[in-house]
């Protein structure tokens, strides 16, 4: 089944669900929610599929754990909140690529009943599958994926998280990348990162179409003519540049990360 055919279905079923009405905002987001709960369906693949919806609520109460199944650079510049990486299997060709059985039972101590979630980079990607085969003939008994992976999540809750050496492999290069200090501005203007532009928290969060990002989209700090332009948002903590990065995502940039450290910790990082 081709992703094409998904998004299809996905409208048919949002479009007859809804009032004569469709242009409001309560279909709009009653559309929103039917999306967020669908899966792949792909059939013969083994382990069952959960949606975006299920996923969030995984993350929301810790009850798997959220395995990313692609290479450690691939994880490092932009992963799922709260996913692990594990290492590659030993012997295998980089277009087979596959994580190592044995590194996630060194990871769950050998508790094969440990609820597992795997991803990788969307329908079409077999990293997942093949982890998630060995696993089940490894004898783990709770295995599950999200085969709509890491584009979809993007698309539709958007905020993704940059680890330490990711940033140093995007600075180092990603020319085209931006990077967003959100501190306020009495603390960039008293240093930043190279070639940061300052997007305050305070601002961002003033309100829709009236506050920071709205000045930014069209001051030039944001990206308005390629809306998948890499933007790395980072602040004084966690705290402050999640929120951010969330506020872009929700304004319909597709490759939003955060970087889950302090500023000091960044700025190390690219000095």
């Amino acid at each position: 089944m081709c992703i094409s055919r998904i998004v299809a279905l996905v409208s048919i079923c949002a479009l007859a669900s809804c009032s004569t009405t469709v242009n409001s905002a309560a279909d709009g987001k009653h559309s929103v929610q039917l999306v967020r709960q669908a899966v792949f369906a792909e059939p013969g693949s083994g382990a069952l599929e959960i949606s975006t919806r299920e996923l969030e609520q995984i993350l929301q109460d810790g009850s798997a754990v959220v395995l990313d199944t692609r290479p450690h650079r691939e994880w490092s510049v932009s992963h799922i909140p709260t996913a692990i990486n594990v290492a590659p299997k030993p012997g295998v060709p980089v277009a087979l690529y596959t994580s190592d059985v044995a590194e996630v039972g060194r990871l769950v101590e050998g508790d094969k009943s440990r609820p597992l979630v795997l991803y990788c980079n969307g329908p079409y990607c077999g990293k997942s599958k093949r982890v998630a085969g060995e696993l089940l003939e490894a004898g783990y008994t709770n295995v599950r994926r999200y085969q709509l992976g890491a584009p979809v999540w993007r698309a539709l809750v958007g905020v993704m998280v940059i680890e330490p050496d990711g940033v140093r492999y995007v600075f180092e290069y990603d020319q085209t990348a931006i990077w967003i200090d959100v501190r306020d501005y009495s603390e960039f203007g008293k240093s930043s990162i190279p070639g940061a532009r300052n997007l305050p928290r305070s601002g961002v969060l003033a309100g829709k179409d009236v506050g920071e990002v709205f000045a930014a989209k069209n001051d030039g700090r944001l990206p308005m003519e390629d809306h998948n332009t890499r933007i790395i948002v980072f602040g004084q903590d966690c705290n402050q540049a999640s929120e951010v990065a969330e506020a872009l995502a929700g304004e319909a940039f597709h490759n939003v990360a955060y970087f889950a450290g302090t500023y000091e910790a960044i700025k190390v990082l690219v000095e």
